[in-house]
This record gives structure tokens, sequence and C-alpha cells, in this order.
């Protein structure tokens, strides 16, 4: 029997997979071309072990407040904060311990396909999770930072079952059931924090892109509500909308030049 064709081991090392005495044969094989393909090869399998790494010590929190006795952990984080159009959005989610998703990480790091992928999987696989929206009239009316708050309690609200801890991004919560750990750039220290931050994310920006279909002019599908050169240049030219946030600059600038 002659040797595998390059062909066969490009499948065996990509598709169906090869035994470890494969492997070692395939590294000893003098070809050029399977030699790019095991180098190849070996290149994922380090880039799926640093993933893989990078995702274990995400779980450094989870892990403490389980060996404490903690059963039901949520993540919990917000996006929205910043633009000058739209609702705040906040989830907070409970993961499994057996939870794995390879490349989770903070939202702001993923691409459009992965955040839309990671979205589905983290519902799908998820213990709980819960979804809090604040409008732009309620954030006039109380402040952006009251209104993170609301949207925080609403997503932990939603949560069946209740948590027992509760890991924040950032901002120490108060008046909730459960005891908060809240710590800097959470959505990177944390798979739970990091999970709620893909499902806030995205469910915000699915709600821009459907205001999108009413207010074309001011590019919500591409800006998200954030103040762009072009979102302001829309604001000059058509005015404000019901879902713009009168109370942030530069908004109140145009709804004082329209009084």
């Amino acid at each position: 029997m002659g040797r595998e064709t390059i062909a066969t081991i490009k499948e065996k090392l990509f598709t169906k997979g090869c035994t470890q005495q494969e492997l070692e044969m395939y590294q000893t094989d003098e070809r050029k071309g399977v030699q790019k393909l095991v180098y190849q090869y070996e290149k994922q399998l380090a880039k799926k072990q640093a993933l893989k790494d990078q995702f274990e010590s995400m779980k450094e929190f989870e892990k403490y407040y389980t060996s404490q006795g903690k059963k039901l952990i949520a993540g919990v984080d917000e996006a929205g904060r910043g633009p000058i159009a739209g609702p705040v959005v906040a989830a907070a989610v409970i993961l499994p311990e057996s939870f794995y998703l390879e490349g989770l990480y903070d939202s702001k790091a993923l691409s459009e396909t992965q955040k839309d992928l990671f979205f589905d999987y983290i519902r799908t696989h998820s213990i709980s999770y819960g979804v809090g929206i604040v409008s732009s009239e309620t954030i006039d009316e109380i402040n952006i930072y009251e209104a993170t708050k609301l949207a925080m309690h609403r997503a932990i609200d939603a949560l069946n079952p209740e948590p027992d801890q509760l890991l924040i991004d950032a901002l120490p919560l108060t008046d909730t059931k459960a005891p908060v750990d809240a710590f800097p750039k959470g959505d990177q220290r944390s798979i739970s924090i990091a999970a709620a931050s893909v499902i806030a994310k995205v469910t915000r920006d699915r709600y821009m892109n459907e205001l999108h279909q009413t207010f074309p002019s001011y590019e919500f599908s591409h800006n998200a509500g954030y103040g762009t050169k072009n979102h302001v240049e829309a604001l000059r030219q058509y005015g404000i909308t019901p879902h713009h946030r009168k109370s942030f600059a530069p908004v109140k600038e145009f709804v004082r030049s329209s009084q």
C-alpha cells in the first residue's frame, strides 16, 4: 500500500481527525506539502490551547465562589452607556459549571459573526439569562448612571432560578438579594460577565438596527447611536428623534436651537 496522498492527510488533520501515531508519522514525512500541513495543524492546536487557557483563567471568580458553596453565579454587564441615542441594555447570565465556548471574551473584541454565534450559543446553553432595557426617555429623567443600575436590576430580576452570587463589571450595584462582587474589566476577567456582555451588546445592536428601519437618515445600524460625525450631521439636518438622549451633548444643543 502506497503512502497517503497529501489531500487525504489534509482531510485527516483538519476534518476527520488523526491519531497521535499518525501525526508523528506525518511529522517525519519529507514531502514539503505534508510539512506545511503539519505546521498549520500544530499552529491551530497551539491557538486552541491558548484560547482554552484564556477561558480557564477567566473562570477564576466563578471557581472561587463555587468553592464557597455558591451554585448559581450570575455575570452582569451593560451596553450603551455612551451613545447619544437609544436605550441602555443590561444582561445577566448564569452558566453551568461545565460551560465552554472557545473564544468567549469581552464583546468589544469579537467580530459581528462571532457575537451572533455566541449570542445563540449562550442563550441555548446557559442555566438562565435575563435582559433589562431602559429607554432614552428614562435615561434623561434619572441620568445614565441610575438608568444603567435600573437596567441591571431588571436583567437580574428576569433570571429564573435566582442567583446566589452576582459578578458585575465595575458598577457596585446595591439593593440586590444576592451579594455582589464588582471589579474593573470584568468582561475580560470573568466568563459569566463576558457572556452577559455578548447578550447585552447583541440585544442592543439588534434594537438599533430596528430603529434604523424607521430613521435611516441617522445610520443607527452603523453607529449604534454613538455620536459619529455623520450622526451629528444628521442631527443638524433633520433634528432629533424620540430616541435621542436630550440630556446628552451634543443632542441638548440641538434641542435648545429648536426651541
